[in-house]
C-alpha cells in the first residue's frame, strides 16, 4: 500500500495525524467514512482540520503503524516517511499546493501560514485494500534489480590453484637466489686459483709444522720461498685469529706461498710472494674476491 494512503488510513484510525515539521491534521470524530459502493462522496470541509506544527519532531506511532501495514522494517519505514516530507516540505516552501490522498489540499500562503481544503475522504473499501498487490509489486521489482545487477556485476572465479602456485613461486625464488650465490662465489674462488696458477707459484715450499702453531708465543715462523718481487698482505690480526685463519688457508691453493711474521708477537701479518709478471691490480682483485678483505701490495726490495 502506498505511503499517501496509509497517512490517511492512519488519520481515518486514530483521528489524528502528526507530521514532523509540518504540524497536525486532525479529523472530526463524528465523521463516517462512506463505502465504496456510495456514488455521491463529498468533502467534508468541516471533517478535517490542519493546525500548523513545525515543532514537531518524533512520531514513533507513526512509523510503527506503516511498518506493521507495508511489511517493511521499521528502518525503513521510517526512512520512506522522512523522504515523503521532505518531497512535501519542498512543494511548501516553493508555495506550490500539495494533495494529500483523502486528506485534503495543502499550501502555504505565508511563513508560519497555512491554508488547508479538505479533500475526498478514501471508501472503507480501498482502506481495507489487500497488501500482496503491493508486496507483489515490490518482489517483481527486487527480482528485476537483482538479474541486472547480476548481469552487471563481474563473475569471481574461485582460483584453488593461486595460493599453492604463489607458495612455489616463493621457493623457486629462494632456490635461484641460493644458486646464483653459489655461483658467484665459485666463480671468484675459481678466478683466484686460476690467477695464482698463472703467476708460477713454486710447489716445493715447505709448510709449517702445526706443532709450532699452538705454541704462538715461542713461534718463530720462517718459510723459505722463492724470490719474489712482490708481498701480498693478506692480513694483518692478532695471534689467536691469525693462527686459525692460517690453518684454514692451508687447504687452499694458497698454501705453498703462504706465510706468517710478527715483529711483536702481538699483530700478525698473513701474506704470500708471488713474481707477478703481468699487471698487480688483476691479482690484488683475484685475491680479495677469493679471501673476502681487501689485499695490499708491500713491496720488496
Amino acid at each position: 500500500m502506498k505511503l499517501a494512503n496509509l497517512l490517511a488510513q492512519y488519520l481515518y484510525t486514530n483521528k489524528r495525524l502528526d507530521l514532523p515539521g509540518i504540524g497536525s491534521f486532525i479529523l472530526d470524530p463524528s465523521v463516517i467514512i462512506e463505502n465504496e459502493n456510495h456514488k455521491h462522496r463529498s468533502a467534508l470541509p468541516e471533517g478535517i482540520s490542519f493546525v500548523c506544527n513545525p515543532s514537531i519532531r518524533n512520531v514513533p506511532e507513526l512509523v510503527d503503524y506503516i511498518s506493521a501495514k507495508s511489511g517493511k522494517m521499521r528502518v525503513l519505514a521510517e526512512s520512506d516517511l522522512e523522504s515523503h516530507l521532505q518531497m512535501i516540505q519542498q512543494f511548501l516552501n516553493i508555495n506550490k499546493p500539495f494533495s494529500f490522498d483523502g486528506i485534503g489540499t495543502l499550501v502555504k500562503v505565508r511563513q508560519g501560514e497555512f491554508e488547508f481544503t479538505p479533500g475526498n475522504m478514501m471508501s472503507a473499501n480501498k482502506l481495507k485494500e489487500s497488501p500482496e498487490k503491493e508486496k507483489q509489486n515490490i518482489t517483481r521489482k527486487e527480482n528485476i534489480e537483482a538479474k541486472y545487477q547480476a548481469y552487471l556485476a563481474t563473475p569471481t572465479i574461485k582460483s584453488r590453484w593461486r595460493k599453492p602456485a604463489v607458495v612455489f613461486l616463493i621457493f623457486c625464488g629462494i632456490g635461484l637466489a641460493i644458486w646464483a650465490g653459489y655461483t658467484i662465489s665459485t666463480n671468484r674462488a675459481d678466478t683466484a686459483e686460476a690467477t695464482l696458477s698463472d703467476s708460477n707459484v713454486s710447489e716445493s715450499v715447505p709448510v709449517i709444522d702445526s706443532a709450532q702453531l699452538n705454541k704462538p708465543d715461542t713461534i718463530a715462523v720462517q718459510k723459505q720461498v722463492t724470490p719474489a718481487n712482490y708481498k701480498f698482505v693478506l692480513e694483518v690480526t692478532k695471534a689467536t685469529r691469525a693462527f686459525r685463519r692460517f690453518k684454514q688457508l692451508q687447504d687452499t691453493r694458497l698454501a705453498p706461498v703462504l706465510q706468517l711474521e710478527t715483529t711483536d708477537s702481538i699483530q700478525y701479518k698473513l701474506f704470500v710472494l708471488l713474481p707477478v709478471t703481468a699487471d698487480t691490480t688483476k691479482t690484488i682483485d683475484s685475491l680479495t674476491a677469493f679471501l673476502g678483505k681487501r689485499v695490499y701490495i708491500e713491496r720488496q726490495n
